[in-house]
């Protein structure tokens, strides 16, 4: 049972990756390995520089982020950080997941699908609550 736990946790992470990374730049700016760092710590799941790096230039390029250079390391980095049509991208999608988590709870699926969800974005966001939903 553990090998499809992770699968689906697996699943998820990467559907929900955009969404992961921008919460993390909702933090504090970032360059891209302690974005890959933070995601293998808080999840598990490790992602590689052929996957990150291409979702922080699409998501530049749609301007939910932007980057600057550190030149004051040893070692030049490029920092991320959350713009505010990030933040707008990042509020409409929470918001989006609580209304799906709170149909999935309503309709009476499992509270383990809305729990993953909860430990996937790394905070509870799913409410399991059936009478917070409009019918």
């Amino acid at each position: 049972m553990g090998q499809k736990k992770r699968e689906v946790q697996n699943k998820l992470m990467k559907g929900l990756l955009d969404l992961v990374i921008l919460q993390f730049l909702n933090s504090n700016p970032m360059h891209g390995y302690q974005i890959i760092s933070s995601i293998r710590k808080n999840f598990g799941v490790y992602f590689g520089p052929s996957t990150i790096y291409p979702l922080l230039n699409g998501l530049e390029e749609k301007g939910y982020i932007r980057s600057q250079w550190d030149l004051n390391n040893e070692r030049p980095r490029k920092v991320y950080e959350l713009t505010n049509e990030g933040q707008g991208l990042l509020n409409y999608t929470e918001n989006t997941l609580n209304h799906i988590c709170r149909k999935i709870s309503n309709i009476g699926l499992s509270n383990n699908l809305v729990n993953g969800l909860n430990g996937i974005l790394h905070r509870p966001m799913c409410s399991t609550a059936k009478n917070t939903v409009k019918k």
